[in-house]
């Protein structure tokens, strides 16, 4: 089995995919066989997952041994209604085989399989599942990607405490885009002074690796 790290998010548009690819190529650089899955993608129209065309472009020119994999096993199941998959699959159960199947031929490929969320932590998926439960289910390393924009201390905190909440272990990374520059003296001092590790996907991608295989 490979070592499986979910990234999951404090919220949707965070950085998820844009961290996952960041991942891929910093263990590939380090000599591991990298693999990567995004199990739902809302959005979809035409079969056009851009997520997961993203994804598997990235993972071929990383991993020879994806060269024969298809997007519809990146990404195995879609929706078109840009929507949590609870509203956009009409409450449909959500095809926990299919997802399996998936991930155990894709880990056959690599040593590091990355598996990308949708959303954040307590997206619902159907009825009796959220994004979070799935980190349980699949027995994966969590990754939290939040923003560095007012009120990601109350974003990532509300995370951190669901993830505890059900004993999962993660690693914060902070998502830090060109609007944030005032993140150093509106938010950063809390984390800082609280004894976060302050660990930015930009500058410290090799210790967030580091960390996340270690776990």
């Amino acid at each position: 089995m490979a070592k499986r790290i979910f990234v999951t998010a404090t919220n949707t548009d965070i950085g998820k995919t844009y961290t996952a690819k960041k991942i891929l190529r910093e263990y590939a650089q380090n000599g591991f066989r990298v693999g990567v899955i995004k199990l739902i993608e809302t959005g979809v129209v035409d079969g056009d997952a851009p997520d997961g065309k993203e994804l598997l472009a990235l993972v071929q020119e990383l991993n020879p041994e994806f060269k024969d994999v298809t997007l519809e096993d990146i990404v195995p199941i879609t929706y078109e209604l840009p929507a949590a998959p609870y509203i956009a699959s009409h409450a449909k159960p959500l095809d926990f085989a299919l997802l399996t199947q998936k991930i155990e031929k894709l880990e056959a490929l690599c040593d590091v399989l990355i598996i990308e969320g949708a959303g954040g932590l307590l997206v619902p998926i159907d009825g009796s599942f959220m994004m979070i439960d799935l980190i349980l289910f699949f027995q994966a390393t969590a990754l939290l990607v939040t923003h560095c924009s007012l009120g990601c201390i109350n974003d990532t905190l509300l995370s951190i405490q669901a993830l505890k909440n059900r004993n999962i272990s993660c690693v914060t990374a902070f998502n830090c885009r060109g609007e944030d520059e005032n993140f150093a003296q509106i938010s950063e001092p809390f984390f800082l002074n609280t004894g976060f590790d302050v660990l930015k996907v930009d500058n410290d991608i090799d210790t967030i690796c580091d960390v996340l295989y270690n776990l």
